[in-house]
C-alpha cells in the first residue's frame, strides 16, 4: 500500500540518533607486518578516533580503550596521525594523541599503555606531530614538527624532525633533532628512498594553499659520524622561483605547480602528481639527472584530463602507491575518483571492479595487495583489498551494514547544469523517496542547497544517512560542486580566483532556479545549507538573493576581514588572498562581501550552529553577527556547541543539530509534523 501525504510530513525510520551513531568515516589506512590498522570515528565516545587493528584471521579490534583519541592537529585538520611496523617484539606504533598532541609509542602484545616519546610545551599550541615514519634501526621515528612559537595562532614554524623511540625526549625538547631547516612554512613527513640515502618532501609557504603551488624537496641523508642528518637540502620540481633553473615567478597570481603527493619507485626515481598541464597527473623523474641539471620529467599516464590527486587538506593523504611489480595503484578520475592501476612504461590503465564508485585519498600496498577505503551510492565507506594478481577486490573490514532499509536510501543522480555565461555546474540531485508514501498530484517538493566546505573540495556521491534522513521525510536535497571544486581540472577549481562570495552563490542559485524551472522543486520552498566555508556561501546566498525561504548556516566565516587578521588558524590565515584578493589592495570587497555587513539584506529565517571550541572559524564571528541582526525582526536561532571544534563529533551534537534544521524547515515550510522538538527561532 502507498500512502498519500505532503511532503515533509512522511514518517521514517532513518532518525537523528541513528544518522549520528554512524557519521564519519574509517581513515588513515596502513599496514602492519600481516595486519591492516586504520582509525575510524566513535561518535559515542566523545567524537574520539579509535585505532582498529584487522587480525590475519579477519577479527577486528580496538587497539587502545577511550579515551585515547588517534588524531594530530597540525594545520588544524590534521593528517596521519599513526605509522607502524613490526620488530622481533611484536607489532610497534607511533601514534598522536588528540587531548595533549604528544606522540606515543606502543606494543599492544606486549605493553599495558602508550608511553610518551615526546613533551609538552606551554607555549601556544605546544608541540604537535603528524605523517610519521618508523624507523626502529635508527632508533627513531621521523615526521613533521608543528612548533607554536607565541600565543597567536600564526606564531608556529614547521620543520621535518626525529624523534629517539626510547623515550628520552618525553621530557627534554632538545633531544628531538631537526632534520630539515625552516626555510618553508609547511612541509610534509618525509619519504625515504629505496636505499635509504634520500629523503624528499613537499614544501609550501603563504600566501599559497597546497593547491596553488607546491615544491618537492630533496635531501642526502648522510652517514658515519652525522648519520641521520639531512645534507645538501635543495629543491627538486615544482615552483622552483626566479633563482632555480626551470624556476618561474612565485607571485600570488602566477599560474604554479601544486605537486599533491611523492613516492619513491624501487629504481630510486621519484614518483609525483603534479596539475602542471591543468589535471593532476603522474609523472616521473629521475633525481640524479636532476641534480646534473636536467629537471625533466615524465607523464605516466598523459591526456586522460583526470585528476590522479586532489586538495592536500591533510598531511600524508595518499592518492598512488607504487607495487612490488613496477605497476602503480593509483586514484583517479573526473569527479568520483576509482582505484586502477596503472603501468608506468604503456599508461594502461585498469580499474577495479566493484560497486565503489568513490574512493577516499589513503592507500597502502602489501606485497601485491592494494588496500584503500571505498564507498558508494548504496554503501558507506569500507576497508577493501585488491588483489592485483587476480583482479578480485574484496570488503575486508569496516564493512557497510543497512542500518536502515535500503529502501529508505536516497536515489542519487549526477548532473550538470548551466550556470552564468554558460558555464557548466556539477551536483548531486537527492530528490524525495519514500518505499510506502507519494506525494498528492500536483504538489511540487521542498529542496535544500547544500554547499559543501573547503571551498577547494567536493561533495561525493556516496550513501550519507544524513540525506536519507531529509529525503526520506519528502524534503530533496541538491549538492553542488560550485566553481571552485575539485575533481574537474585545475581551471574549474580556479574559477573562484578573486570570486567567492559571487560564484559559489551563483552557482548554488542557478541549480536551485533550474530545478524550480524543470518543475522538480517548489520554487516558494527553498532551502540553503553549509558548514565551514559552505556556511560562508549560505550566510552570503541569504543576503544577496531571496531565493531561499531559510538557511542553515553552521561554524561559519561570516567576517572576511576579522578572519584575514588573526581570526583564524595559519595554515588559512592567507586563504582569502587568492579567493578575495589582497586585504590591502582590495579592502572594500572585504566589507561588502561579508555577510556580517550584509546583514540587513537578510530577511529568511536561519538556524546558526556553531563549536564553542572552533579556532579555524571562532564563535566570536558568529557573535558579532548575531548582533547585527538582533532587532531586525528576522525570526533565527543560535545553538552553540561547547566542546565542539570545526565540524560536529559528538553523537548529542549532531542529533541536535539535525533535529533543529529539519524544524527549520518545518516551520518555515508550513509542513504539519510533530515528531521532532520545536526549534525555537527569537527575533
Amino acid at each position: 500500500m502507498v500512502t498519500t501525504a505532503p511532503y515533509g510530513t512522511w514518517p521514517s525510520p532513518v532518525d537523528a540518533r541513528t544518522v549520528a551513531a554512524h557519521d564519519g568515516r574509517p581513515a588513515f589506512v596502513g599496514v602492519v607486518g600481516d595486519e591492516v590498522w586504520w582509525t575510524e570515528p566513535r561518535p559515542a565516545e566523545g567524537g574520539r578516533r579509535a585505532l582498529i587493528r584487522r587480525r590475519p584471521d579477519g577479527a577486528e579490534e580496538s587497539v587502545l580503550p577511550a579515551p585515547w583519541n588517534v588524531r594530530s592537529r597540525v594545520l588544524e585538520y590534521g593528517g596521519q596521525p599513526w605509522a607502524g611496523t613490526v620488530t622481533e617484539r611484536g607489532p610497534l606504533v607511533v601514534f598522536s594523541h588528540f587531548a595533549d598532541q604528544r606522540l606515543y609509542a606502543y606494543e599492544p602484545d606486549r605493553d599495558a599503555e602508550p608511553r610518551p616519546l615526546t613533551p609538552l610545551s606551554p607555549v601556544g599550541g605546544g608541540l604537535r606531530w603528524v605523517d610519521p615514519v618508523v624507523l626502529p634501526d635508527r632508533g627513531e621515528v621521523w615526521c613533521v614538527l608543528e612548533e607554536f612559537t607565541g600565543e597567536r595562532p600564526t606564531d608556529v614554524r614547521r620543520v621535518i624532525a626525529a624523534v629517539p623511540l626510547d623515550g628520552s625526549a618525553a621530557e627534554q625538547r632538545g633531544t628531538v633533532r631537526e632534520l630539515s631547516d625552516d626555510r618553508h612554512r609547511f612541509v610534509t613527513g618525509p619519504r625515504l628512498s629505496p636505499d635509504g640515502r634520500r629523503a624528499a618532501w613537499i614544501a609550501w609557504d603563504h600566501p599559497r594553499m597546497p593547491w596553488d603551488g607546491t615544491l618537492v624537496m630533496l635531501a642526502d641523508i648522510a652517514e658515519g659520524e652525522a648519520a641521520g642528518e639531512f645534507r645538501d637540502i635543495r629543491p627538486l620540481i615544482g615552483d622552483l622561483g626566479p633563482d632555480v633553473p626551470g624556476g618561474g615567478d612565485l607571485g600570488p597570481d602566477a599560474p604554479g605547480e601544486a605537486v599533491a603527493q611523492i613516492e619513491w619507485a624501487a629504481d630510486g626515481s621519484l614518483l609525483f602528481v603534479s596539475d602542471l598541464g591543468g589535471w593532476w597527473e603522474p609523472q616521473r623523474i629521475d633525481p640524479d639527472t636532476a641534480d646534473d641539471g636536467v629537471v625533466a620529467s615524465r607523464g605516466l599516464c598523459p591526456a586522460r584530463e583526470e585528476e590522479f590527486a586532489g586538495p592536500l587538506w591533510t598531511v600524508g593523504q595518499r592518492w598512488f602507491l607504487p607495487l612490488e611489480n613496477g605497476t602503480i595503484a593509483v586514484l583517479h578520475g573526473r569527479g568520483a575518483q576509482s582505484l586502477g592501476i596503472l603501468d608506468p612504461v604503456t599508461g594502461e590503465l585498469v580499474d577495479t571492479a566493484g560497486p565503489w564508485t568513490e574512493w577516499a585519498p589513503t592507500l597502502a600496498v602489501q606485497g601485491s595487495r592494494v588496500i584503500g577505503i571505498a564507498a558508494g551510492p548504496h554503501s558507506g565507506y569500507e576497508i577493501v583489498e585488491l588483489d592485483t594478481c587476480t583482479g578480485r577486490a574484496r570488503v575486508i573490514a569496516a564493512r557497510h551494514t543497512d542500518v536502515v532499509d535500503p529502501a529508505y536510501h536516497p536515489r542519487s543522480r549526477q548532473r550538470t547544469f548551466t550556470g552564468p555565461d554558460g558555464r557548466d555546474i556539477h551536483a548531486h540531485i537527492h530528490p524525495p523517496h519514500h518505499p510506502d508514501h507519494t506525494a498528492p498530484d500536483g504538489e511540487l517538493p521542498p529542496f535544500v542547497v547544500w554547499a559543501h566546505g573547503g571551498p577547494t573540495g567536493r561533495a561525493p556521491l556516496v550513501l550519507d544517512l544524513e540525506i536519507a534522513y531529509f529525503t526520506s521525510r519528502g524534503i530533496g536535497v541538491a549538492e553542488v560542486n560550485y566553481g571552485g571544486s575539485t575533481g574537474y581540472g585545475r581551471a574549474y577549481r580556479e574559477r573562484l580566483r578573486g570570486q567567492w562570495g559571487v560564484v559559489d552563490v551563483e552557482d548554488c542559485a542557478a541549480v536551485a532556479r533550474a530545478l524550480v524551472d524543470e518543475g522538480s522543486a517548489d520554487g516558494a520552498r527553498l532551502a540553503i545549507r553549509g558548514g565551514s566555508a559552505g556556511g560562508w556561501t549560505t550566510a552570503a546566498s541569504l543576503a544577496a538573493t531571496d531565493l531561499y525561504a531559510c538557511g542553515t548556516i553552521s561554524y561559519p566565516i561570516l567576517d572576511l576581514a576579522g578572519w584575514a587578521t588573526g581570526e583564524t588558524h595559519d595554515f588559512e590565515s592567507h586563504y582569502l588572498e587568492s579567493l578575495i584578493g589582497p586585504l590591502a589592495e582590495v579592502p572594500d570587497r572585504y566589507r561588502e562581501r561579508s555577510p556580517l555587513h550584509r546583514a540587513d539584506r537578510i530577511a529568511a529565517p536561519f538556524l546558526l550552529l556553531q563549536g564553542l571550541d572552533d579556532v579555524v572559524c571562532p564563535p566570536a564571528q558568529c557573535e558579532r553577527f548575531l548582533a547585527e541582526v538582533a532587532g531586525r525582526g528576522i525570526p533565527h536561532a543560535y545553538l552553540p556547541f561547547p566542546g565542539e571544534g570545526h565540524g560536529f563529533r559528538r553523537e548529542e551534537t549532531m542529533v541536535r543539530a539535525m533535529e533543529a534544521e529539519l524544524s527549520l524547515y518545518v516551520q518555515t515550510f508550513g509542513i504539519a509534523r510533530d515528531d521532532i522538538p520545536p526549534l525555537e527561532l527569537g527575533t
